[in-house]
């Protein structure tokens, strides 16, 4: 297949893109690269596609040398881009992982969640409605459950009760999605992601704060006095639950939770960490933030029935990712 994957340069875009060209698959990657973090990190994960980030600065795309990955600066916000690209590519199918991410970053720039995650999002719609193709496949996020007390998580809950703005623009992602499969025939689905971790991770995220916390001797910000869960979840079960809905996209619009299924307690997450590093963690507990929630927790009943089986545990998956984190230090 011919598939457009967007947020390329992000993490769970990087890894998805990587399986992707592994197994055939013809892939053109876009990303706007912007600052929310360091640039240069989505560098990085472009050069392990085989990307060469000069000719990138220079003309806004590359390939790579085996030419199943190529990748164009382009913003989903930017409609006459996004549609030339439609227009010239004839995609088979479109995953979108580009966002503006993070619940406590929309607090404080609520613009940039409306312009990428509404904006860019409708613009996706309109390119797949008018130039095809009619199928997508695009990030949710287990935010969208909210304040909801009951657990575990399941697609059928009530998601009318956002605690933040990213939370919002997800569920209206949904909403979006399911009317243009009514209106326009185009088959979607949405991907309910719970707390992913590993490497390449993003470093706002949980873990790689308190890895670098760690490591340099710094204390480790603990929200609501570490009385949190997480249905933690790492990178590689994300990418097969994501590829599991690719490839059995039926008709209409759907949503999955991709989890692990098992909520972990946060302490018990920062205790691993220690553990690998060799370094006991200052912790400044604090009270729970607002636009947080206390706990995850994923029903992957309705994901596992096209055979999704999540791989590793907690443990496994913190030390694969210390073992990548104390290695890319190293380089950096």
């Amino acid at each position: 297949m011919k598939i457009l994957v967007t947020g390329a340069a992000g993490f769970i875009g990087y890894h998805l893109s990587q399986r992707l060209t592994a197994r055939g698959d013809s892939v053109v990657g876009i990303d706007n690269l912007n600052d929310y973090y360091d640039v240069g990190l989505k560098y990085d994960r472009l050069n392990l596609l085989g990307i060469n980030g000069e000719e990138i600065r220079q003309n806004g795309c590359s390939q790579s040398p085996t030419t199943v990955f190529r990748f164009e600066k382009i913003d989903i916000a930017d409609k006459s881009a996004m549609s030339r690209l439609f227009e010239k590519e004839g995609f088979d199918m479109v995953v979108n992982l580009a966002a503006q991410a993070g619940v406590r970053y929309s607090i404080e720039n609520p613009s940039a969640y409306v312009e990428s995650n509404l904006v860019g999002f409708v613009n996706l719609l309109e390119c797949c409605r008018h130039y095809g193709p009619k199928r997508l496949v695009y990030a949710s996020s287990s935010s969208v459950y909210g304040g909801n007390k009951k657990v575990p998580f399941s697609e059928a809950d009530s998601v009318d009760n956002p605690v933040s703005l990213y939370a919002a623009t997800k569920k209206s992602n949904e909403l979006m999605a399911a009317a243009y499969s009514n209106l326009y025939g185009i088959d979607s689905v949405g991907l309910r992601f719970f707390t992913v971790y590993g490497p390449w991770g993003r470093p706002d995220m949980a873990p790689m704060l308190f890895a670098s916390a760690i490591t340099e001797g710094r204390p480790i910000k603990v929200f609501n006095k570490g009385e949190m869960s997480r249905d933690f979840t790492y990178i590689d079960d994300i990418i097969d639950g994501t590829i599991l809905a690719i490839d059995n996209l039926g008709k209409g619009h759907d949503v999955y939770n991709i989890g692990r299924g098992k909520p972990e307690n946060l302490l018990d997450f920062i205790s691993m960490l220690e553990r690998e590093f060799g370094v006991e963690a200052e912790k400044q507990m604090l009270p729970m933030q607002a636009g947080d929630v206390p706990a995850t927790f994923a029903d992957t009943s309705k994901l596992r029935q096209i055979g999704y089986n999540p791989h590793f545990s907690l443990s496994e998956g913190v030390s694969l990712f210390a073992e990548w984190y104390r290695k890319w230090t190293e380089k950096n």
